[in-house]
C-alpha cells in the first residue's frame, strides 16, 4: 500500500525507518521530511500546515493510509479535514480528531478531564484576563515553587517553574498579556510536584489500546541536567525505575481511566496518547498529555518494538487493537540527540555533516538535516537522534556515546551523560 507520513523530525525519521521494513508498505512517502527520510521513501516539500496541499498528494499518489507526527496539524483538524471531505473520507489516519487532540492542544481542557475522571495530576486553577486579580490573590499565598503553564501550544515553551511570588505574579500578567501569543490567553497555575519523570506511550482504536514501550528523555541542554530547557537531547527505554508493580499503578489508575473517559466524553480518539508522567514517592502522576508520539522518545522506543508497524496501524484504523499482541524487544536503547552550536537559542544552519558512515553500533536518525547537491547538511536545532540497541542500558548508552562522536559538523554539540543517572 502507497503510506504518507506527516512531519520531517527525528520522530519521523524513526517512523520511516520502521514503516519500510513492512512488507505492506510498496511506496512511502514522507511531507515534508528530511536528508534521512531520503532513504526510506520519497520526499514531498509541501508546508504540513496547507490541508489542500495534502490533499493534492494523497489523491496524486494514491495513499491508502496517512500517519500525522507532530501535534499542530492535528490540534488543527487534518483528521477531520479527511472525515469531512468526499474523497478523502474512507483514507484511515493515525492521530486523533481535533477533539482528541484538544487533550495535547488546552492544559485547561486535559486538567479538567483529568479531575472529572479521577486521574492522578497536580491540583491546580485556571485564570485568564478577566480572573486575573484572583490568579493574583492566588499566587500571593501559593506554596513555592509554582509552575505556570500557558494553556495552548507554544513550542515547547510555555512551562515556568517559579520560586518567587512576586516573580510568578509578574510573569501571569505578562502571559496573559501576550508573551507566548494567544496560547497564553489561559494560564494553568499548578503545584509542583518533586519526583522523576518519565513518558508512557499507547496506541488506541477508541476501544482498546496497546502499551508501547516506556521511556525517559532528557530536556536541559548541560551536562548533570543544567542550563536551558530543549525539545530534548537524548532518551532510555527501558526505565529502570519503572518496574512492574509501579508499571501496574499507570495502567489502572491513568491509562484505563483515559481511555475510558475518552468514551465517556463522546471523543472518538483514534492514535497515540503520550503520558507525560512524574513518580512521586512510589505513586504516579499525569503532568501532561500528548496527542503523538514524543522526541527523542520515538527513536528509543521503535527500536524495541518487534511488530510490523504498519499491520499495527492497520489494526488500529479498523478497531482491531482488541485482539493485537505487542511484541517488545528486552533489549536496552538509548538515544543521544545531537544539536547545532547555540541551541536553544539562535543556532547555525546549513554545516555540512561528516561521518554519517563511520557509525558501528547505532542507527542515525535524522531531525533537523536536508540534502544539498549530494552533501547532508544541518537544518535545524536538534540535528541528529543517535540510537543503539544493547543487551544492557551501560551498553547502550556506550555505543549510542560513542557513535554520536564520530560525527562531525561545525559546532556540533551532544550531552555524554545522558541515561548514567539511572544506571
Amino acid at each position: 500500500m502507497n503510506i504518507l507520513l506527516i512531519g520531517s523530525g527525528g520522530r519521523e525519521c524513526a517512523f520511516a525507518w520502521k514503516m519500510s521494513q513492512s512488507e505492506q508498505c510498496s511506496n512511502l512517502f514522507i511531507a515534508p521530511g528530511n536528508a534521512g527520510t531520503l532513504n526510506y521513501g520519497k520526499n514531498v516539500n509541501i508546508d504540513i500546515k496547507n490541508f489542500e496541499a495534502i490533499k493534492e498528494v494523497v489523491l496524486k499518489e494514491k495513499i491508502e493510509l496517512v500517519v500525522v507526527g507532530p501535534e499542530e496539524p492535528l490540534v488543527s483538524g487534518i483528521h477531520d479535514y479527511f472525515v469531512e471531505d468526499e474523497e478523502l473520507q474512507k483514507i484511515p489516519v493515525i492521530g486523533p480528531k481535533k477533539e482528541g487532540a484538544v487533550l495535547e492542544g488546552s492544559k485547561d481542557f486535559s486538567k479538567q478531564f483529568m479531575e472529572r475522571h479521577q486521574i492522578p495530576t497536580a491540583k491546580s486553577r485556571s485564570f485568564t484576563n478577566e480572573n486575573l486579580q484572583a490568579g493574583l490573590d492566588y499566587l500571593a499565598s501559593h506554596s513555592l515553587p509554582v509552575v505556570l503553564k500557558a494553556d495552548g501550544l507554544a513550542a515547547g515553551k510555555g512551562v515556568l517553574i517559579i520560586d518567587n511570588h512576586q516573580e510568578a505574579q509578574d510573569e501571569l500578567k505578562l502571559m496573559l498579556d501576550g508573551k507566548f501569543g494567544n496560547a497564553g490567553s489561559t494560564v494553568v497555575v499548578e503545584e509542583f510536584l518533586t519526583g522523576i519523570e518519565l513518558s508512557v506511550f499507547v496506541l488506541t482504536d477508541g476501544e482498546n489500546y496497546v502499551t508501547l514501550p516506556e521511556a525517559k528523555d532528557y530536556k536541559r541542554i548541560g551536562q548533570g541536567d543544567t542550563g536551558l530547557n530543549t525539545g530534548g537531547m537524548g532518551s532510555v527505554s527501558p526505565v529502570p525505575f519503572a518496574d512492574q508493580t509501579f508499571m501496574s499503578k499507570i495502567e489502572e489508575r491513568i491509562i484505563k481511566p483515559t481511555i475510558k473517559g475518552l468514551k465517556t466524553d463522546n471523543i472518538d480518539y483514534t492514535g497515540f496518547i503520550f503520558f507525560g508522567l512524574i513518580k512521586v514517592g512510589n505513586e504516579p502522576y499525569v503532568i501532561e498529555y500528548n496527542c503523538r508520539m514524543g522526541d527523542p522518545e520515538t527513536e528509543s522506543v521503535l527500536p524495541r518494538i518487534e511488530n510490523d508497524l504498519v499491520e499495527l496501524f492497520l489494526a488500529t484504523a479498523h478497531k482491531k487493537l482488541g485482539d493485537y499482541q505487542i511484541k517488545i524487544n528486552p533489549k536496552n536503547a538509548a538515544t543521544i540527540v545531537i544539536v547545532a552550536g547555540g541551541y536553544p537559542g539562535d543556532y547555525d544552519k546549513g554545516k555540512a555533516i561528516s561521518g554519517l558512515e563511520n557509525l558501528r553500533d547505532s542507527i542515525a536518525f535524522h531531525a533537523g538535516t536536508l540534502k544539498d547537491g549530494g552533501v547532508v547538511k544541518s537544518n535545524g536545532g536538534r540535528v541528529l537522534a543517535i540510537t543503539s540497541l544493547q543487551n544492557t542500558q551501560f551498553e547502550a548508552l556506550q555505543c549510542a556515546t560513542a557513535d554520536a562522536g564520530r560525527i562531525y559538523f561545525d559546532g556540533k554539540y551532544f550531552r555524554e551523560d545522558i541515561g548514567f543517572d539511572l544506571v
